[in-house]
């Protein structure tokens, strides 16, 4: 018989709305596929706020919170959630809220925070010696707290077994990898197959590590930006599968290799073999992630040459393989 879980989720002036109910309706759900299976519910959820009622959210509507979090007794809720929004220099800066947030730690079993809602737990000093992430924008605000292990390109830092995170207080990044956490959560709770039901049940993938990458799109500069290699940076693309080593794209762009360098170094703030580097993998995550063409294929198209080659670049900078990927994102059709 597993026991009733309390799990709460803090509301506050321009929170982001899908901060909220993302992970809420993960919990909700697994309440839903238990009781499928003629099982009563495990979790009973709260949302919390600066007072009872509604709570504008920075999509322009209203949650309603059903209680102050001023109000509510910490040893009564196994779980509290801090998502993120507009307003968090605020947040940070409450001097009531950060007070009563340390009060309630050692009380919670879990206290974790989605999206920018790591700013705050930071700002109470919750987050130090530990590892944290958020939304990779907020990844520098993060990093000015000098005693917290900031990693800025991964999921969520929950580990139940507490090797590659912490069971206690823990992090996500953003949005959607709120859900992700919630996904962890249900299953470190209710085991796999539940957590399973639950990713079927919302057409979700189950389940992305917390370790995992926060993918994103590598585009273009605009060509405004990068007058000198504008006509490089779209010609490279577009030649993926031939020769570009720094002499090459030195001929293409007619100039001495060495200003080329230093030109890269100066427009996009990185040497022309990591920018192509990144455009390979960012072109192969794409053909994996659309189901285009076989792994071997994927490297040979892209100018890795050989699968292995692929396979340590996508470690290198997604912690994932190149299979385990299209697996994830893609239809699993590969050799």
């Amino acid at each position: 018989m597993n026991p009733i879980r309390h799990i709460a989720c803090l509301a506050f002036a321009e929170v982001m709305s899908l901060d909220v109910t993302g992970p809420l309706q993960v919990f909700a759900s697994a309440n839903v596929e238990r009781q499928r299976q003629g099982l009563p519910p495990c979790y009973v959820l709260h949302l919390l706020g600066p007072e009872a009622g509604p709570v504008k959210t920075s999509a322009g509507f209203a949650l309603v919170a059903e209680q102050a979090w001023r109000e509510i007794d910490p040893t009564s809720l196994d779980t509290l959630l801090i998502p993120g929004g507009m307003e968090m220099s605020q947040l940070c800066a409450d001097a009531a809220l950060l007070d009563w947030l340390r009060r309630a730690e050692p009380q919670l079993r879990r206290l974790g925070s989605i999206c920018s809602g790591a700013l705050i737990l930071a700002a109470a000093g919750l987050l130090d010696g530990r590892k944290a992430t958020t939304h990779w924008s907020d990844v520098e605000a993060l990093s000015c707290h000098s005693a917290v292990e900031v990693q800025g390109d991964r999921l969520h830092t929950y580990d139940p077994q507490g090797q590659d995170g912490d069971a206690h207080v823990f992090t996500s990044a953003g949005v959607t990898a709120g859900i992700d956490l919630a996904l962890a959560l249900v299953e470190a709770d209710l085991g796999r197959p539940m957590a399973l039901a639950v990713a079927r049940r919302l057409v979700l993938f189950l389940r992305r590590p917390g370790g995992q990458a926060q993918f994103s799109a590598l585009l273009t500069p605009e060509p405004s930006r990068t007058p000198k290699l504008a006509a490089l940076l779209e010609w490279i693309p577009a030649n993926l599968g031939g020769d570009l080593s720094l002499e090459a794209l030195a001929v293409q762009a007619k100039m001495a290799p060495r200003s080329l360098s230093r030109t890269f170094s100066q427009e996009l703030g990185v040497g022309p073999g990591k920018y192509v580097e990144r455009i390979r993998l960012e072109a192969a995550r794409t053909l994996l992630q659309d189901a285009q063409a076989s792994i071997a294929t994927v490297a040979r198209l892209t100018g890795f040459g050989h699968p292995e080659n692929l396979r340590r670049t996508f470690h290198k900078h997604l912690s994932v393989s190149p299979q385990e990927y299209a697996e994830r994102f893609g239809r699993p059709t590969f050799d």
